[in-house]
């Protein structure tokens, strides 16, 4: 299918403004334009309620942003727990905050968004201890933040999307703890990947290959290889017994290819899976809803999936 033309007058604005290679770009200039760039969400969504709170860090407090849906049908509701994109080393409560009240309303979760710490100045582990300890927080807190126990997911896109999937797989082993499912919206699972996709969408497709190099190099300390299954994901040895995935990428996405992998990775481990690749889009397609029309619809969809799975989640407990 083509390329989107909502899309596609997107990238052709990037790229006559210079700004289509974040590479070239100062740390501080990055991420003032993955600001500019997630200001394509909807925002102004209405929401039920919107509560800020500090929780216990590994190296000190950080912070959450609690979404209610709008719709909440009763006073405990699932929970996601839900980790922002923008390479480990942009992105924040503030540059989600579209995408985390579209995701509340569409999944009726009450919506927990995690201000992990950021790469160069927290590199590899910080974001992944960060988002573990928020995970089990919430689980351990439930009912003082009026969320089912046994319904939470975790979810995250881009970058947030291989937090969360190494977050199910840390969580997997942890006492007390079982995750319902893990949503998974054009995650990068592999930092090493050298895949059709990565190649095919190199330049031009928003996500460009040297930013990617680039953000990598900012969140991996020396020593470390950016293979190594505590950065990629996809690269674990086991995938047992991790939580229902439903896993969404994009035609025109480099990382397609391996967040495609992934899903096959564990259906093979018998996981239930859903995976669906979007025609026509590209990378962080779902936080573009004011400019590109499909965007609605896509999250939607990817509501109702969620609402499907914890509706699952309830009558086993049951």
């Amino acid at each position: 299918m083509p390329l989107d033309p909502h899309i596609k007058r997107i990238l052709d604005m990037l790229a006559a403004a210079g700004g289509a290679d974040a590479s070239r770009l100062t740390l501080s200039e990055r991420r003032h334009a993955f600001g500019k760039l997630m200001s394509l969400s909807e925002s102004n969504v209405a929401v039920g309620h919107v509560e800020d709170r500090a929780l216990p860090g590994p190296d000190g407090p950080s912070g959450v942003r609690i979404y209610t849906p709008i719709d909440a049908r009763s006073d405990r509701l699932p929970g996601l727990v839900y980790f922002h994109g923008g390479g480990l080393v942009a992105g924040s409560l503030d540059t989600h905050e579209g995408v985390c009240r579209a995701l509340a309303n569409a999944t009726g979760c009450r919506l927990v968004s995690v201000d992990y710490r950021l790469a160069p100045e927290h590199k590899f582990p910080a974001a992944i201890m960060d988002g573990y300890v928020a995970t089990l927080w919430v689980v351990e807190h439930a009912a003082e933040l009026r969320i089912d126990r046994d319904r939470i997911a975790v979810g995250g896109d881009s970058a947030g999307g291989a937090l969360a999937a190494i977050v199910c797989q840390l969580a997997r082993h942890a006492q007390g703890v079982r995750l319902a499912a893990q949503l998974l919206l054009c995650p990068i699972t592999d930092f090493a990947a050298d895949t059709e996709s990565r190649r095919a969408f190199a330049e031009g497709y928003l996500l460009h290959k040297a930013t990617l190099d680039e953000d990598v190099e900012h969140y991996v300390p020396a020593g470390l290889n950016p293979a190594d299954p505590r950065v990629s994901p996809l690269r674990a040895l086991d995938f047992s017994g991790l939580p229902p995935a439903y896993i969404h990428t994009a035609e025109f996405d480099p990382v397609r290819d391996e967040a495609r992998a992934y899903a096959d990775r564990l259906a093979q481990a018998g996981v239930e899976v859903s995976y669906t690749c979007h025609p026509g889009m590209t990378h962080l397609f779902y936080a573009m809803a004011s400019v590109v029309p499909y965007a609605r619809n896509a999250m939607k969809q990817i509501g109702a999936e969620i609402r499907a799975a914890f509706d699952v989640a309830l009558r086993h407990v049951e």
